[in-house]
């Protein structure tokens, strides 16, 4: 029966419209649309990789060799299965134009099917045959408008990639095949793969991978072909992609990202629900009176209870169906506009998933932050049709209820880990959150006891001692206020400390750590001069050299290498594999022996001592590493500190000399200058001498790691700046709130023959004082959470970014003098005759 009558009393209320509940709504549909609009970009770009998973490969299935082509019997075994086999050779190389200009290029090497599925565009409009089959008895070649730029080239001059001269025939404009070609450092040049033959790029031990392209029988089993291919090829050091997931390396990043996202996220649906919680409460203070009627008139406790959870749950769905409108609806509507910016394919739609996460996460959010104002909603007396104190009752909801709480907070932790997949960091985002919550809590109340007490003694200052009795006294909206800004204030710092602190930690020690260059592709006849050339040079610091060729940890223990250390970059495609007598310059071992000078015994293996320990390996332990389609074999004898940050010279594995006897390779090398006049002195006589040398320049290396941080920074920044928005919302919901107190307060005090601007003034003292101690608590906490990102995850130095962190606080004193000016009208509009009749 109550159930039924409560339903009657929650529509009897609901028709009076939405008055007391438009924050709590736009609460719900802020945090209902971040969090389905960033699931709904994630599951667009799925769904695009999927669609066009055969055009992003190039082909149904990709073969990759790394440091070799196929052998007669591979080639033999592909075309033996497929339709049509196309090889491509990548590799990037120094691109010498005219005048002496160079610039490194990522060089894609292809035969006559290429593209076997989709279309590359050029500009002038012609066939991709004709453009690599040149001019002028030249071969031809088609470069991105960058890299034409750079080396000052017309359509119709010629350039230089090693040994070979060509005829830039056309622009690149679109490549059917973007997302193969990984990081690239240099823009990108298309040559025919018979024109490079006589170019030295492509001698024996040159860094270059091939990738060969299959169309297979329509109804072919990827899954089975990828099986046969393991077995039948077995030993031959492949790398198998197939249009199943043609850019995993994408597909992970998107899905990570998102999880990120989806994380802060969360943390505006923290700031929502405090505005949710203290538009609840001010709703009920109004509705005292009401409840009390009711219970006089029999209803008991359960039937008060459901009948403010009814409305709650009415608007509830009515903000959770607006989220989902504008979450998914933005989204799709401004889908041809992103899909153009993205660098991958994205089919932008409504998908059920991000839309059952947002609903799940909201209707959880929404159950936590209004139990317990719903809970002491019901203990509310008849007696308070009487007298005030009898209201509702204060403190701690009963137990059922703090229970009810726990689980439901334990539901929403599980359901984030579950979705982001990652629930470490789901950890740390949910303890942030709660840490920051209770900072901004105890300074809450720290204030109001600040400013109670501080008052008698600012009795010469009327305005300030008028601005402290409104954060200090009865009906004070300190606590909504500091803590719905104070967390998006969190979020934002801590996002601009981890920013920060990775920019710093990529450029900072640059000038002093990192090489200057990095030279690959170094032949053994030509390492004489190049160091003879480099030592005597007095504008070069350090000169660090040594062989290099790159391998696939195939198996561990005769294991498969990715079920024993699963998810690790070192297992992850190729690694590069150096051999070295001695013990190197610089190097410390931590653990095990080094096979000494002169030995020739079976392989040794020395292994960087961090990785070893992530992957759960040691001394003793058998790695099977396959080098051009030889699987080498030996155990790990000793490990090494190898510290990767320096931008150096660093190698997960180094072998003994003996073990690779005969291996076809190069010799890499770092040079340390100490100007940029000496850099451009060494790359031009280095690379005229030697074309066939790449040069890497490593601050422009980390300038491209630099400007995708800035992105990521940047999509981030606009996930906080949600929550930053719910935050300014719920401030103004606090704000309006509070306008009637300080409109009978303005009263009183015109009426004592205060002058309107004392009354701005002590508004304005008001706004500035909550505003500083809501952005010194989020300074605070930012920073503690930008140090343990840093420290634990990153892994990285950290410092204070002090322009960052005081924009923190200066933002936080001007967003609640904003909202206090705003809702400041009102009140300096007064006439103190009228109020005070009407409290009468």
């Amino acid at each position: 029966m109550s159930v039924r009558t409560a339903a009657k009393f929650a529509r009897r209320e609901l028709r009076g419209g939405l008055r007391g509940f438009r924050i709590f709504l736009a609460c719900v549909i802020l945090g209902v649309a971040a969090i389905a609009a960033v699931g709904t970009l994630r599951e667009s770009v799925r769904a695009g990789l999927a669609d066009q998973g055969a055009a992003l490969l190039g082909g149904d299935a990709e073969l990759e060799l790394t440091y070799r082509f196929a052998t007669e019997a591979e080639r033999d075994w592909m075309e033996g299965a497929a339709i049509e086999v196309s090889e491509i050779a990548d590799f990037r190389s120094m691109a010498l134009g005219p005048e002496g200009t160079r610039e490194l290029t990522q060089i894609k090497a292809v035969d006559s099917a290429y593209p076997l599925v989709g279309e590359i565009e050029i500009s002038p409009d012609m066939p991709l045959k004709a453009a690599l089959a040149g001019a002028n008895d030249l071969p031809g070649a088609v470069m991105q408008p960058l890299l034409i730029s750079r080396l000052g080239l017309d359509i119709g001059d010629t350039f230089r990639l090693g040994e070979q001269e060509f005829r830039l025939m056309a622009e690149l404009v679109r490549e059917p095949d973007p997302s193969r070609a990984g990081f690239g450092l240099g823009p990108r040049t298309i040559v025919a793969r018979a024109a490079l033959d006589g170019s030295g790029l492509l001698s024996p031990g040159s860094l270059f991978t091939s990738k060969y392209r299959l169309t297979l029988p329509p109804g072919t089993d990827l899954a089975a072909m990828e099986r046969r291919a393991t077995e039948e090829l077995d030993g031959s050091g492949f790398r198998w992609n197939d249009a199943r997931n043609a850019s995993p390396r994408v597909a992970e990043f998107v899905t990570r990202l998102g999880a990120f996202l989806v994380l802060v996220g969360l943390s505006g649906l923290a700031v929502g629900g405090v505005g949710i919680s203290a538009a609840l409460r001010s709703y009920l203070a109004g509705k005292v009176q009401v409840i009390a009627t009711l219970r006089s008139l029999g209803a008991d406790q359960r039937t008060i209870f459901l009948t403010y959870f009814l409305q709650v749950g009415v608007l509830a769905v009515l903000g959770i169906i607006g989220g989902l409108i504008l979450g998914v609806g933005l989204p799709v509507l401004l889908g041809p506009f992103i899909a153009a910016r993205l660098p991958v394919p994205a089919v932008f739609a409504a998908y059920p998933a991000p839309m059952i996460e947002a609903t799940l996460y909201s209707i959880l959010s929404v159950l936590i932050f209004t139990l317990w104002p719903l809970a002491r909603a019901r203990e509310v007396r008849a007696a308070a049709l009487y007298r005030e104190a009898a209201g509702a009752r204060h403190g701690w909801p009963g137990t059922p209820y703090v229970i009810a709480t726990l689980v439901l907070i334990g539901l929403l932790l599980t359901a984030a880990a579950l979705f982001s997949g990652n629930l470490t960091l789901t950890l740390w985002t949910a303890g942030g959150i709660i840490g920051a919550l209770g900072a901004l809590s105890l300074a809450a109340l720290a204030v109001q006891r600040a400013a109670r007490a501080l008052r008698p003694r600012l009795r010469t200052r009327p305005a300030l001692g008028w601005a402290l009795g409104a954060i200090g006294g009865p009906g004070s909206t300190a606590a909504p206020v500091m803590l719905s800004l104070g967390l998006g204030l969190t979020v934002l710092a801590a996002v601009g400390q981890i920013d920060g602190n990775l920019r710093r930690a990529i450029a900072g020690d640059l000038p002093e750590r990192a090489p200057s260059f990095f030279f690959v592709d170094l032949q053994k006849d030509q390492m004489a001069w190049f160091l003879d050339r480099l030592e005597t040079d007095p504008a070069v610091s350090r000169i660090d050299h040594a062989p290099m060729l790159r391998g696939i940890i195939s198996r561990i223990n005769n294991r498969p290498a990715r079920e024993v250390a699963p998810g690790h970059w070192v297992v992850e495609g190729d690694r590069a594999i150096s051999y070295a007598e001695t013990l190197p310059a610089r190097t410390t071992l931590t653990a095990g022996d080094w096979w000494g000078n002169d030995y020739t015994g079976q392989p040794q293996l020395s292994f960087a001592a961090e990785e070893a320990a992530e992957m759960g390996i040691g001394l003793g332990d058998e790695i099977t590493v396959n080098i051009l389609g030889r699987d080498i074999t030996a155990p790990i004898t000793s490990l090494r500190e190898v510290d990767f940050s320096s931008v150096g010279m660093g190698f997960v594995m180094l072998m003994n000399p003996s073990a690779l006897a005969g291996a076809p390779h190069t010799f890499i090398a770092t040079v340390y200058a100490d100007s940029e006049a000496a850099e451009e002195m060494i790359l031009r006589e280095v690379t005229d001498r030697y074309p066939n040398v790449t040069a890497i320049n490593v601050r422009d290396a980390l300038t491209r790691v630099t400007d995708l941080l800035a992105s990521l920074a940047s999509a981030t920044s606009w996930g906080a700046s949600v929550t930053l928005l719910t935050g300014f919302l719920v401030l103004i919901g606090a704000a309006a709130a509070d306008a009637r107190a300080r409109t009978y307060e303005a009263a009183i005090l015109k009426t004592l023959g205060a002058a309107r601007a004392q009354i701005l003034t002590s508004i304005a003292l008001r706004a500035v004082l909550l505003g500083t101690a809501a952005g010194g608590v989020a300074l605070a906490a930012g920073i503690g959470g930008g140090w343990a990102v840093s420290h634990f995850v990153m892994e990285t130095p950290f410092t204070v970014i002090w322009p960052s962190a005081l924009a923190i606080v200066a933002g936080g004193i001007a967003v609640t003098l904003l909202a206090g000016l705003a809702f400041a009208l009102r009140p300096l509009r007064a006439r103190p005759a009228r109020i005070l009749r009407a409290r009468e």
